[in-house]
């Protein structure tokens, strides 16, 4: 808007001048648009509450930053404890499945070996006739192994135990982290609408870096606000020309006041009108009703141009409230998560001790299973070696037999020998009583006339014959005593 009476170089011509109809038109709009002064003073609020709103946020945000700091370098410390106890339940794990599968093949050997001990009969002839069928399990104490195999079950019980206890501290201990972190993403993750958080904040784990929008919105609502402020004061010099313009026209003034006397409350011109114009030249009030006819065109734009710096304040106003909200949600996050951190940090010495008992509870059922498996391993040695001497017994046995045959060899060829003896020699007597008895007489030698000697061989009393094992029994012993020996070789 011109708004502006300053000097012209002169016309040839004039247009028409304005009626007085269109001059009062001209004040009254004129004093309608002045009421843009509230939509200036709303601006201004608008950029009061916004530095409000700034130095708000610029403590949320040094607030949260220096939390999330110091809540990113205990994160950093928890992490490592939580490793360390992880990588403890996890070789816990596989020194306990280690362990006890190397119990199981020990006792998958020593069943073995027991079914062996149970499939192996006694051979009746070794029993009395009256005994029932045996084997060699059946005189073997099962007791001790039950005694031994329960021991193990019960370290096994306590091992799973404290483990189960340390994977379940683990778990909780990884789930109030975990917490941590979902507080600290969570402002983003519920607003995730707001276009200009998103692009202000960044999370990249542990830290966030947030740069602000409002000084950039509150340097435009300034310029706004200024725009408006000028807008505004041409408005101003454009009413004080319209009631300049209506003073200096005869009849003006109380025409315009009888025109506008429907008008409602404060838009009549009574006071406006009050005082006497100061004097001008003709040519001085043609050139003010130009500016003027010009300004008045200009008028309804104005305003509107007021209004829409109003309104886009007011929504730069909701991005700043918005921004400022979700800026408080994540400042308030932060907290809890600072809270969370300090209850954690409360609870970390039971946490790290949990991981100390179970390793000491781990090395105490390990030892006791080690000793057990060391008793698995004697039982199974043992029974093994029963199987063995058994065996033997059977190859002695079998020994035994072929020296008793050998010996009944002997008795049967001595007691034939002797008997060709006594038979020659009773002949040579019988010769020597025909030949010479008729000239000895009886009672020069006794025993001239006693048969020869004679012997016989029999069993000791009390000494039992071999059992008669049945050659295959035996042979079938052998061969298995000679297969250990090369494996025990090999």
């Amino acid at each position: 808007m011109v708004s502006s009476t300053s000097s012209t170089p002169p016309r040839l011509a004039s247009p028409a001048p304005p009626s007085l109809e269109t001059l009062v038109s001209h004040l009254v709009a004129s004093k309608r648009s002045l009421s843009s002064v509230e939509q200036v003073w709303r601006g201004h609020e608008i950029i009061e509450t916004t530095r409000f709103h700034l130095e708000a946020s610029v403590t949320a945000s040094a607030r949260s930053s220096f939390l999330r700091s110091g809540i990113a370098t205990q994160l950093q410390t928890l992490n490592l404890v939580h490793a360390h106890s992880k990588s403890v339940e996890v070789e816990g794990a596989q020194e306990y499945e280690e362990v006890f599968r190397t119990l199981d093949e020990a006792d998958q050997r020593l069943k073995a070996t027991m079914h062996r001990l149970r499939s192996t009969m006694v051979e009746s002839r070794l029993r009395p006739e009256s005994d029932q069928p045996k084997c060699l399990f059946d005189f073997v104490d099962e007791g001790s192994v039950e005694k031994v195999l329960a021991a193990i079950q019960d370290s096994a019980k306590a091992a799973q135990a404290a483990h189960q206890q340390l994977v379940e501290t683990n778990l909780g201990f990884h789930s109030d982290v975990s917490r941590v972190k979902i507080l600290l993403e969570s402002p983003k993750a519920q607003q995730p609408h707001h276009s200009l958080v998103d692009e202000a904040q960044e999370y990249s784990g542990r830290q966030i870096t947030i740069e602000s929008p409002i000084p950039d919105i509150l340097q435009d609502m300034e310029t706004r606000s200024r725009e408006m402020a000028d807008n505004l004061e041409s408005l101003v010099k454009h009413f004080d020309l319209c009631l300049m313009a209506i003073k200096h026209t005869e009849g003006g003034g109380d025409a315009a006041i009888k025109m506008t006397a429907d008008l409602p409350d404060g838009a009549g011109l009574e006071e406006d009108m009050a005082g006497a114009p100061k004097p001008i030249s003709e040519q001085e009030r043609q050139e003010m009703l130009d500016v003027l006819a010009k300004d008045a065109e200009q008028v309804e734009e104005v305003v509107m141009e007021i209004r829409d710096h109003v309104t886009a304040m007011e929504a730069q106003l909701e991005t700043v409230v918005a921004y400022l909200t979700e800026l408080q949600h994540e400042s308030s996050s932060v907290a809890a998560a600072f809270r969370l951190l300090e209850d954690i940090g409360s609870r970390l010495h039971a946490f790290v001790a949990q991981s100390q008992v179970f390793v000491m509870r781990w090395d105490e059922e390990k030892a006791k299973v080690n000793e057990r498996m060391e008793e698995l391993s004697s039982l199974e040695d043992f029974y093994l070696g029963y199987l063995s001497a058994y065996d033997n017994l059977l190859v002695e046995i079998g020994r035994r037999q072929f020296m008793e045959q050998q010996m009944e060899k002997v008795v049967q060829d001595a007691t034939r020998k002797l008997d060709i003896l006594y038979e020659e020699d009773s002949a040579r007597r019988e010769s020597f009583k025909q030949n010479y008895g008729d000239y000895l007489p009886m009672d020069i030698w006794p025993g001239l006339t006693n048969p020869p000697l004679q012997y016989e061989t029999k069993l000791v009393d009390g000494v039992e014959k071999v059992p008669d094992i049945s050659k295959s029994v035996i042979q079938r012993a052998i061969r298995r005593v000679e297969g250990s020996r090369r494996q025990s070789v090999t």
